[in-house]
């Protein structure tokens, strides 16, 4: 008995072994990655760049008031559904990481990093990860990457994390991928980035759960698109703002909010138009007209617009009025 349990052991520990070191057959997503959580508001962040197509799409994961999971190298899709799921039991940070790992047979390729509510976090760096690899963490941030043209990046991305507190979480993610690309970030080059924002605690409307999800599925330079991005999305809250405050009648404030979205992006015609339409609803019928004219020049569409709003209650003037606006 005892020669047959030692032959199974023979046998057995090396396919163990080889099992454990076997390169996956996942999809590669090597890459540099910040999982974060804002200590004043609770909001939970993922933000990657990566030299791969949709980094967006396999990486980063986040479900409000449960936590968010990075899930990189030869990318482990499951760890992010699943990795919630241990969290939404009740399992720590470190405790889920301990049950995605435990009968995962390429763990050592794997990159993860997971943050619940509490700003507890928990990171795994295999040791078949492609060099430069490594991670740091701390209370409420870890920063991870993998493949990297030096071992400068991780180091850059906590030092950014730690030196941009008083920025709003989005803007503060933003920082540290830059300070990854600022010290060469992935040795293959760039292509996509994402960002993506949960909120502390889950509501009854989950469709608002998700406060921020941006995507730069291929592009020369995705960090700085993904910044061009964020600034577009602070510039249309203020869009909204805008709107809210027009439904209340509160011209005033609209017009305040309206103009602030326009200062960030004074090229955009949408922005333009609706402050002219505002304006139009206030009954300051030559400044709105004056700035549909110019709009119009730049894009005759605009006029067959404003043409159809009256029919629809958006824009509220007289024949006369809405004559001179499409004149």
């Amino acid at each position: 008995m005892l020669r047959i349990t030692i032959l199974l052991l023979i046998i057995i520990l090396p396919l163990q072994i080889l099992a454990q070191n076997q390169k996956p057959s996942d999809p590669l997503a090597h890459t540099y990655s910040i999982v974060a959580r804002d200590a004043n508001t609770g909001e939970m962040a993922v933000a990657v760049q990566s030299h791969w197509f949709s980094v967006g799409t396999a990486v980063s994961w986040g479900e409000a008031g449960v936590g968010v999971v990075a899930t990189q190298s030869f990318t482990n899709k499951s760890f992010g559904l699943r990795g919630l799921a241990l969290l939404k039991e009740g399992k720590s940070p470190q405790e889920a990481l301990d049950i995605l790992l435990s009968d995962d047979e390429g763990r050592e390729f794997r990159q993860v990093a997971i943050l619940d509510t509490k700003g507890r976090v928990a990171t795994h760096t295999g040791k078949s990860c492609i060099d430069e690899a490594g991670h740091a963490n701390g209370e409420n941030f870890s920063v991870q990457a993998n493949m990297m043209l030096n071992d400068k990046v991780v180091p850059a991305m906590e030092k950014a994390w730690k030196e941009n507190g008083g920025l709003p979480l989005a803007e503060r993610m933003v920082e540290v991928l830059k300070a990854a690309q600022n010290e060469k970030g992935d040795i293959r080059g760039k292509q996509s980035a994402a960002l993506l924002i949960v909120a502390p605690e889950a509501t009854d409307e989950p469709w608002n759960d998700r406060l921020l999800d941006l995507r730069v599925d291929d592009h020369a330079d995705p960090v700085q698109e993904l910044d061009r991005l964020l600034k577009v999305y602070r510039a249309y809250e203020h869009m909204n703002q805008g709107d809210l405050h027009v439904e209340k009648n509160e011209m005033k404030q609209a017009m305040e909010e309206y103009n602030k979205a326009m200062e960030m992006f004074p090229a955009n015609l949408e922005m333009q138009y609706w402050t002219a339409i505002t304006l139009a609803n206030d009954h300051k019928i030559d400044k709105a007209s004056d700035m549909l004219q110019s709009i119009y020049k730049q894009d005759e569409n605009w006029r067959e617009l404003t043409k159809r709003l009256p029919k629809v209650g958006l824009l509220n003037v007289s024949e006369e009025e809405l004559k001179k606006l499409i004149k």
